[in-house]
């Protein structure tokens, strides 16, 4: 059976923790080491992001989250423009053994109204 974007992305919302903004900002506030990262596609991050993000595009996680996040107890808040692409990315960091993710599932309106 053939699974729709939409399935994968409730599905990976079940194993992992998903914050809406306002929880994403008080934990990125009270805590020492941690990382925002904007899953996005690079000219959507060039267009408009948050100040303290850095963009690796969801493709891309696996190949350069180590040189962003060499420890696995970092804080890394995955967003995206609605929480999808965010929620894949953070399944894929635990699964890389990555202990402290979550994924911001607001609009990147939200998100920036609360970051910024």
């Amino acid at each position: 059976m053939i699974k729709s974007a939409g399935e994968l992305i409730s599905d990976a919302q079940t194993k992992i923790n998903c914050v809406d903004a306002n929880a994403a900002k008080l934990l990125y506030q009270n805590s020492n080491n941690s990382v925002i990262i904007d899953v996005r596609e690079v000219n959507n991050y060039e267009e408009l992001s948050l100040n303290d993000s850095i963009n690796i595009s969801r493709g891309l996680i696996e190949m350069k989250i180590g040189k962003h996040c060499p420890n696995s107890e970092t804080l890394i808040l995955t967003h995206c423009a609605g929480g999808g692409r965010a929620s894949l990315a953070a399944l894929t960091l635990q699964k890389m053994g990555y202990s402290n993710v979550h994924a911001i599932t607001a609009t990147f309106e939200e998100i920036k109204e609360i970051f910024d």
